[in-house]
């Protein structure tokens, strides 16, 4: 581990200049790349003191061993060689959208002399017209099987193309109509492009000129009595609409826009894209991302226009681009799309209207794609046995902790302080095992405290539950049991952990050990994960334990402290709300919601209800004489403190202290 003070450069030796800078670790490999108007004052930055700097940050300064620059004219050259150099070294320590696929185009190949449709992935070619992205590649088929009736363009392959027109026979498509058959010259070369570019201009969403003139076609046929082509031409309007369809217009005025959205937390990001081109959505796309370098919503946008637009120019970039959140230099970036389309780009956040609609879907899209990745990634077996096997590795256990529990502690500046306890087993979550805890010892914050309070209570209770049946032994619950009492009821704390993970650093860590000590349980390991640190803690270690960011093991042991962190979370906001809420009426024994209600809704209010006489109350339907008393009797314990009265003017003041006058 470097120290950024032994590579630090010497004062002004830095240019007050736009530029882009590369950190290089011991081996020379570069581990960082990052863009700055003023490089002196950006990378004045990362040399402040370790505490100060956020800790993904820290890891990146402690493993560079130098830093290096290039000085550029102007912000948008910052722009375009951060992302050659990115592309170039792949450094570990940026955030990269990586495609978990090819997603599939259709191409018309119009740099041929006779143009033919298809399906293309892979890198875009010079001379050949793209639609697209398309999730899957039936979805292409199924669209150019349509439009093929109205644009019999060519789709053979060249090998195709080149044995029917030496045959002078064409395949089965010409013989069908779906095909125009330039192989065998029943169309010439000028022909066949002009359907080729009708067939683009109608994907390129110009569809309402062109259907009004296939409509104006057929009236004037069946003017002409030429029923046979009227018919025709009315089943190419059907078909040409079932094309349409299959994208729905979302938004007006024939708008060309690629909107993109993020979810995100601690860990990784997905990014979502929508592709609008003539008001439709003709594409969809996304990625999903660890987020490997100290990044907020606006850097993973600047991240994503990179990697969407790093390779595209002309109509590939769209007019307009829509995002969640600007980046830090809009004006560079709105310059550079500029520059790749080669006319201007709106970059913005929409506000009102359909097009924030959209984008409210575009990021429901991102938020179940980043949910179904870790639900994917949570339920592979061979992930979860792998992610045992590295943590028993990392912690140097005797066998995988097939049962892990997770405690966290979750307060609101000191109030309402709760605590949770999650279960794990073979890797995954076991929610009735699940408890939430009060901590009862004392008042006020001491997360430290509550953490040790907490794992005593748990585990007095799991001792107590082994002295109850004489388990001393081996620790394990009587097969014939199963688990349960003697009345049947799941026995609440009956196993013991493998592993308890803490949320938190040396200090809680310290705290649960010390309980267990105080218990004399030494057979159960101990770890903590504080929050963003991502490091691991050990009892009586000074050092944490660095598990790598591409490890199943760590992925699994952040899953379970923020499952945790959420559990206490809910447990007490639910508590707050209730205390809110509580009523003098909820200390009446006998008296359920139902009859609540009734009393608030006859007498408007408690106010008036306290000043209500034992027999007004028995008017409520369902309310008895003893109910009735048991509630004044409660009302009036709960009875705030008389109004103070100002004796020199016979005023009753207000609880604020002020005057009613």
């Amino acid at each position: 581990m470097a120290d950024p003070s032994s590579y630090r450069p010497r004062p002004g030796q830095i240019p007050d200049s736009p530029g882009v800078y590369k950190f290089r670790d011991e081996h020379r490999r570069v581990i960082y790349v990052g863009k700055a108007k003023s490089l002196r004052q950006r990378l004045a930055n990362y040399f402040q003191p370790l505490a100060s700097l956020h800790p993904r940050t820290a890891t990146m300064v402690t493993t560079a061993a130098s830093v290096e620059w290039t000085v550029v004219a102007t912000e948008v050259e910052a722009l375009q060689l951060e992302y050659s150099w990115i592309k170039e070294f792949d450094p570990r320590f940026n955030v990269k959208y990586r495609d978990d696929k090819s997603y599939p185009y259709l191409a018309v190949t119009l740099d041929e002399e006779f143009p033919r449709v298809q399906v293309m992935r892979g890198h875009k070619k010079k001379g050949v017209r793209y639609f697209g992205p398309y999730t899957h590649a039936w979805a292409i088929r199924e669209t150019v099987d349509l439009m093929l009736r109205v644009f019999p363009v060519r789709t053979c392959s060249a090998g195709v193309f080149r044995n029917a027109a030496s045959a002078g026979r064409p395949c089965l498509l010409g013989y069908i109509g779906k095909c125009s058959a330039p192989c065998v010259g029943r169309v010439d070369a000028q022909e066949h492009r002009e359907l080729a570019e009708d067939f683009c201009d109608f994907m390129a969403g110009r569809t309402g000129t062109y259907l009004r003139r296939l409509e104006k076609q057929m009236m004037i046929a069946a003017e002409d009595l030429e029923y046979e082509k009227a018919g025709r031409l009315r089943d190419d309007i059907e078909a040409l609409r079932k094309a349409m369809e299959k994208s729905a217009v979302v938004l007006a005025d024939a708008t060309d826009a690629d909107l993109i959205a993020l979810a995100e937390d601690e860990l990784e990001a997905a990014v979502q894209i929508f592709h609008v081109r003539g008001g439709r959505v003709r594409g969809q796309r996304g990625w999903v991302t660890d987020k490997v370098e100290a990044v907020d919503t606006a850097g993973l946008v600047e991240h994503a226009l990179q990697q969407l637009y790093g390779e595209e120019s002309g109509d590939a970039v769209p007019k307009e681009v829509l995002v969640p959140a600007l980046p830090e230099d809009t004006e560079a970036v709105t310059a550079w799309l500029s520059g790749r389309r080669g006319s201007n780009v709106s970059l913005r956040i929409p506000q009102r209207g359909d097009k924030k609609a959209l984008m409210e879907t575009v990021a429901r899209n991102a938020q179940q794609s980043l949910v179904l990745h870790k639900t994917k990634r949570a339920s592979d077996l061979t992930t979860r046995s792998r992610a045992l096997e590295e943590i028993a590795e990392a912690l140097d256990l005797d066998s995988a902790p097939l049962r892990i529990e997770c405690f966290d502690i979750s307060h609101l500046q000191g109030e309402d302080v709760v605590a949770s306890m999650i279960v794990f087993e073979d890797g995954l979550p076991r929610k009735s095992e699940y408890r939430r805890f009060q901590i009862k010892g004392f008042e006020g914050q001491d997360d430290v405290r509550s953490m040790h309070e907490v794992i005593s209570r748990r585990f007095k209770r799991y001792l107590a539950e082994k002295e109850k049946t004489g388990e001393w032994g081996d620790g394990e619950v009587p097969a014939e049991t199963g688990g349960r009492d003697e009345d049947g009821r799941p026995r609440r704390f009956a196993y013991p952990p493998q592993l308890i993970v803490v949320d938190g650093g040396q200090p809680q860590v310290a705290a649960a050990r010390r309980a267990l000590d105080e218990l004399g349980i030494d057979d159960i390991a101990v770890c903590g994960l504080a929050k963003r640190l991502e490091e691991v803690w050990l009892p009586g270690d000074d050092d944490p334990v660095v598990l790598p960011r591409s490890s199943e093991g760590l992925y699994l042991l952040q899953r379970v402290r923020d499952t945790a962190h959420d559990f206490a979370i809910r447990y007490q906001r639910s508590k707050r709300t209730k205390r809110i809420r509580s009523s003098p009426l909820d200390a009446v024994h006998g008296l359920g919601e139902t009859r609540k209600q009734a009393l608030i809704k006859h007498f408007g209010s408690v106010k008036r209800l306290r000043q209500a006489t034992i027999e007004q109350i028995c008017e409520v339907p369902g309310m008895g004489r003893k109910t009735a008393e048991a509630v004044a009797v409660a009302l009036a314990q709960a009875a705030p403190a008389a109004p103070a009265v100002n004796t020199a003017t016979g005023e009753i003041m207000e609880d604020d202290g002020g005057s009613t006058a």
